[in-house]
């Protein structure tokens, strides 16, 4: 009895020891795939918020998609045209805009790298011009000699309404008694209905909002020009993209 006892103590022991020997192997394991994985160049990406918006890239940090990498923001803008040249001047590392600002900036030959395209126009997300339900605006011609409130200038609400305004057959000197006024996204339907501005542009949940609240219409809309389409995308750094080649 004694000896079937020590046999089944060292049988347990012996399992005892197998599993934690298998259990330390697969934790060196672990490790070792771990530990030979390239570490990254970089783990911090510099970006600018937008003021009284979430951005693509803060959501994915906050659902964790960006993992190793760490967000670190240095301020807000509301303008893609000075986001990406604040990626040009090397003091963030990833910024976004309307194409058309893009191509001016490799068209001067800043060494930037257009990406991934982060925003566009559908049936959802379109960017709307709107007045006042009983603005006497209703047509192009009826913008001559009043202010549109636009988030910021030489960007995709300037240019979709400057292409608005040569359809429907304003001249280039017709077209340049339209004043563009920048103003925050925020604050735009605000203005609309103080009358700082006779049109306002109104998009995502801003527009909701306003069109809940009532006593606005809609002009026109990008979309009624492009339909659907991806208007712009988020730049790095050619110098970025050499220094960082692994992939998070």
């Amino acid at each position: 009895m004694r000896i079937q006892s020590l046999r089944r103590m060292t049988s347990g022991a012996l399992s005892k020891a197998r599993r934690l020997g298998l259990a330390g192997i697969a934790t060196m394991g672990l490790m070792g795939a771990t530990m030979a994985e390239p570490p990254l160049e970089k783990t911090e990406v510099r970006y600018q918020g937008w003021a009284g918006q979430v951005t693509f890239v803060e959501l994915a940090d906050d659902l964790g998609y960006l993992a190793p990498l760490k967000l670190k923001w240095v301020g807000n803008t509301i303008s893609g045209p000075q986001d990406i040249q604040t990626v040009v001047t090397g003091d963030i590392d990833i910024g976004g805009a309307f194409y058309g600002a893009i191509i001016k900036l490799i068209a001067a030959k800043a060494p930037i790298k257009a990406v991934v395209g982060y925003y566009g126009s559908d049936d959802n997300t379109y960017n709307g011009y709107y007045v006042k339900e009983d603005s006497p605006i209703k047509t192009a011609r009826d913008l001559i000699g009043k202010k549109v409130a636009v988030n910021t200038l030489g960007a995709h609400l300037e240019f979709v309404l400057r292409e608005y305004l040569a359809r429907n057959g304003l001249t280039p000197a017709e077209a340049k008694q339209v004043t563009l006024v920048a103003i925050p996204p925020v604050t735009g339907e605000q203005a609309l209905r103080q009358g700082q501005v006779e049109v306002t542009t109104l998009s995502g949940i801003l527009r909701d909002k306003a069109l809940d609240r009532g006593g606005i219409r809609r002009l026109f809309a990008d979309t009624d020009l492009f339909d659907n389409f991806t208007g712009g995308s988020y730049v790095l750094r050619d110098k970025f993209i050499k220094d960082n080649p692994t992939p998070p």
